[in-house]
């Protein structure tokens, strides 16, 4: 069972999502917020397996709310909720530690592969969003140096590409036939040579490169 906390500040969007979500087994919403501090307090209370974290909300918006979960050691995966004018916010809650994005139109099937993805420790971009965004992360890195992609390892490559497309560690490890652990060391490795501190940062390296599988 995957328990959900949802943060968003509109009851309409609550009520939909809640719908959605309640038509499949393995997910269950175990509670709501309207803004970010009380969605952060809520998800360090409950303990759920990933926060659906809307970006545009009153008192602390989903940047903020997602730094400071991103900022509590073994707290929950945050999966943004965007819409497409949010882009440049978009990439600040990727940066402030987000697992991935998703938008709030998207079919529903979508969105509960994504909750799915992000709940087992994978990152979702939406593809939909995702060109425009890296565009923009293009734009901001005009005139410094290289992406560091060609510093990884044929197999660090291989995990990378395995990362980007939404597996974790366990799943890394069945289709590349290594250990868990192993698996792990390859995975820090990535971080410290791309210069980036988890999954999502790691993605849009893999993004930016070109080196994403089939998206």
């Amino acid at each position: 069972m995957i328990r959900i906390v949802l943060v968003d500040d509109q009851e309409l969007v609550r009520a939909g999502l809640r719908l959605i979500l309640s038509t499949h087994d393995d997910l269950v919403i175990v509670g709501e917020a309207a803004d970010g501090r009380a969605g952060v307090d809520l998800a360090g209370r409950l303990g759920p397996d990933v926060v659906l974290m809307d970006i545009r909300m009153p008192v602390l918006d989903g940047i903020e709310a997602t730094r400071r979960l991103a900022g509590v050691e073994g707290a929950p995966p945050v999966l943004a909720l965007t819409t497409f004018g949010d882009d440049e916010v978009l990439w600040g809650v990727i940066e402030a530690g987000a697992a991935g994005f998703v938008l709030k139109d998207a079919p529903a099937a979508e969105l509960v592969g994504a909750i799915r993805v992000t709940a087992r420790g994978g990152s979702w971009f939406d593809p939909q969003v995702a060109a425009r965004v890296l565009a923009l992360v293009r734009g901001r890195r005009a005139g410094r140096p290289a992406s560091s992609v060609a510093a990884l390892t044929g197999r660090e490559l291989e995990v990378l590409r395995l990362v980007a497309s939404g597996a974790n560690n366990v799943e890394i490890a069945g289709t590349l036939h290594l250990s868990e652990r192993t698996v792990k060391g390859h995975v820090s490795a990535i971080f410290l040579k791309l210069g980036v501190r988890d999954r999502a940062g790691a993605i849009v390296r893999a993004y930016d490169a070109g080196i994403v599988p089939g998206r």
